[in-house]
């Protein structure tokens, strides 16, 4: 993820809507629940996968691609967190996002925990949005997903470790795989992909159908540029087939990279296996079990534009619904749940002290 503000030294992210329209479609998706007496109003039980997302955009992206949204649940009023719960497919999922202008491995580790803590059933998570592609490996408008590479979980914490003598850095700690239940779906799906290409932009007709307001920035590429083609993404689409899906290392951190330079040696670091860098996703890997799931949006250098994030975090949760088909809720309940697994964490933390 890249941070929103307008430093030089910081990657822009702002809202994809006015503060008026904004407000005009979280009124038209609380109304959509409110106003249905046939909504699915379930327990807090029912819910067994997290969705966590940095920014307002990735929750839009999100919200658009449940099948159903489902009212509200209380909460304790220690969990400062908000909740969109809804389903996809026969996955109920508790979607949540970072508070404004809170960004950064502390600040999803902390949402994370809140929302297992109020949704004790969560079993698996998804961290889905955007992120800064590596080129010429990813493009904008690409989808990669962290998977395991060698001894990588498919997250590394980049700027986690110990300084060494004449300038070195040795990076430590590890962190853990994503869970079983959704390795195993990847492996189905990316078969599938290769055999009949990816339902992703049925989705996104989907979204533009269901929500027509958000068609214009989240479901059309025809007006992106990429500068490293010179071309819109469509035209690369049409050349070579739809954006691509790639599998992978994932490098996060609390520093947002916008230098080519600093990017290529951060690759070069960690083998040239990088495919994408982000903000959030080590802070979660160790007690959130979860996939992360990243749209290009940029390409982690000074030419940063913000002009693909929403086309980006919609890809992502386009790629992270159909991900969902292929888990098997059986293959969910098989899994510990969330809140256990940080009961154990907690435990040792004592123990060690």
């Amino acid at each position: 993820m890249e941070n929103p503000q307008t430093d030089p030294n910081m990657s822009s992210r702002h809202d994809c809507f006015s503060g008026d329209n904004k407000l005009a479609t979280n009124k038209a998706l609380t109304s959509s629940v409110d106003d249905n007496p046939r909504a699915t109003k379930l327990e807090h039980n029912s819910y067994t996968v997290g969705w966590v997302c940095a920014l307002p955009k990735e929750q839009t992206a999100a919200t658009a691609m449940l099948d159903e949204i489902h009212p509200h649940l209380p909460k304790p009023a220690s969990d400062l967190n908000t909740y969109t719960l809804g389903c996809i497919g026969r996955h109920n999922i508790v979607i949540a996002c970072l508070p404004k202008g809170q960004y950064g491995t502390n600040s999803a580790s902390a949402v994370a925990t809140r929302m297992v803590g109020t949704f004790p059933s969560i079993k698996v998570g998804l961290l889905v949005g955007i992120g800064g592609g590596i080129p010429p490996k990813v493009r904008l408008g690409d989808v990669v997903i962290g998977t395991p590479v060698g001894q990588c979980s498919g997250v590394v914490q980049w700027d986690l470790g110990k300084a060494e003598a004449e300038g070195g850095f040795k990076r430590t700690g590890v962190l853990n795989n994503p869970p079983t239940a959704l390795l195993t779906a990847l492996t189905k799906l990316e078969t599938m992909h290769e055999m009949s290409g990816p339902k992703i932009y049925q989705y996104l007709d989907d979204m533009g159908q269901k929500w027509p307001r958000l068609m214009p920035k989240y479901t059309r590429c025809d007006s992106l540029v990429d500068p490293l083609s010179g071309s819109d993404n469509c035209a690369r689409e049409s050349q070579h087939g739809e954006g691509h899906v790639h599998y992978g290392l994932i490098a996060s951190g609390n520093q947002v990279i916008k230098d080519a330079h600093f990017r290529d040696n951060l690759n070069k670091s960690l083998g040239g296996n990088v495919l994408c860098v982000e903000m959030e996703a080590a802070g979660l890997m160790n007690n959130f079990p979860c996939v992360v799931i990243r749209g290009i949006c940029d390409y982690a250098d000074s030419d940063k534009t913000k002009a693909w994030q929403e086309y980006a975090a919609a890809v992502a949760a386009a790629y992270a619904k159909e991900l969902l088909e292929y888990v098997q809720p059986s293959d969910v309940d098989g899994e510990r749940p969330v809140k256990d697994m940080l009961g154990d964490v907690e435990l040792r933390q004592k123990r060690r002290t």
